[in-house]
């Protein structure tokens, strides 16, 4: 396979910043991975692999080994049961793509999921989720290959253990596996999910029951209002999606922080995260430690249309995005007493 060297890094993420990659390989076959894996190795430089590049910040001097880019291809249905259907989608197939084919084929599960930039290979390692839905309703099975025996295995949905924004990909047994291909069971002729209040809002009026068409359509275009969908020449649309997690945290956590804000007129929304557990909303701590939507610091700021989405106004460094990263996490950790988890992977720091 062709190895090239010293190819920049920042045109290959949404975020556009950072620096080259000492060693770059494009794979797109299982074998490529394994011939990349092993150049590494006999060149002792680490290595990173790289989707779509929608939840990457790289660092301004770049990574000192070899960048993997996964592309592989293809869709294959494999199973029809009557309204079940699985299909095998390959790591390197773009995910909005797929969901776009999903919802043509009148099959529900990943709707609310139209719009995410990025590739199939990426959804399973943070449980993408949005507008009331998670990857992880509907993931059959991922296959994956070992780094360190070369071998490939297949894990149940069980065997990922799914959480919020989290999975064994990127928890326990990160950087251990990279993925191949994904198995998602779908439902054929499924009711779309309308759970979340922006969506219950853009239907309110309906006559009738929203169409998997019109649910896509709705998240796409609420997603373009809010510059979370990629727009060519928008500066808002220039970021790694959402830079920060939502909080959760202990019902009794929640309850001394709710008692501290009552005196101040403010009342932090939040939602149920599990027994015992609150999930908070970042943008609300993030607006309400100061940082309005538009905010600026140099060439790097907050999207005028989402308080989460940290962004490049063009000629942004990455050392400009951590500056402003900080500044925010800082001054919500101070106002209170939460300490922001950023969500993009970090890569040569």
């Amino acid at each position: 396979m062709n190895i090239r060297e010293q190819v920049p890094l920042a045109p290959l993420t949404t975020l556009g910043v950072g620096g080259p990659s000492r060693y770059f390989a494009e794979a797109d076959s299982e074998s490529d991975v394994r011939v990349a894996l092993q150049f590494a190795e006999s060149h002792h430089v680490p290595h990173f692999v790289l989707g779509g590049g929608s939840n990457l910040l790289v660092s301004d001097r770049g990574f000192d080994g070899l960048v993997l880019k996964i592309a592989l291809r293809g869709i294959e249905q494999v199973a029809n049961e009557g309204d079940r259907v699985v299909f095998n989608v390959a790591a390197g197939e773009d995910w909005d793509d797929f969901v776009a084919l999903a919802v043509e084929e009148d099959l529900a599960g990943i709707e609310c999921l139209s719009g995410i930039p990025g590739s199939v290979g990426g959804t399973p390692v943070q449980n993408v989720g949005a507008y009331g839905q998670e990857v992880s309703e509907t993931i059959h099975a991922v296959t994956a290959l070992d780094r360190q025996s070369l071998g490939v295995k297949t894990f149940t949905n069980e065997e990922c253990g799914f959480g919020y924004r989290a999975s064994i990909f990127n928890i326990s047994k990160r950087d251990r596996y990279i993925i191949l291909r994904v198995s998602f069971l779908l439902q054929r002729g499924g009711r779309p999910a309308v759970r979340y209040a922006d969506l219950q809002r853009a239907f309110a009026e309906a006559t009738t029951p929203p169409t998997l068409t019109a649910v896509r359509a709705a998240v796409r275009e609420i997603r373009r209002r809010k510059a979370m969908l990629i727009v060519p020449g928008d500066d808002d649309a220039r970021s790694a999606g959402s830079f920060f997690k939502n909080p959760i945290v202990a019902q009794h956590e929640f309850d001394d922080l709710e008692a501290k804000l009552r005196p101040r007129g403010l009342v932090m929304p939040s939602y149920p995260a599990g027994e015992g557990f609150r999930k908070l909303s970042a943008a609300w701590l993030v607006e309400h430690s100061g940082f309005a939507k538009g905010y600026s610091l140099g060439a790097a700021g907050i999207s005028r249309r989402h308080a989460l989405a940290i962004v490049n106004r063009g000629g942004a460094t990455a050392a400009d995005i951590v500056a402003l990263k900080d500044k925010i996490q800082s001054r919500v950790l101070s106002e209170f007493g939460i300490e922001l988890q950023p969500e993009p992977v970090c890569l040569g720091f």
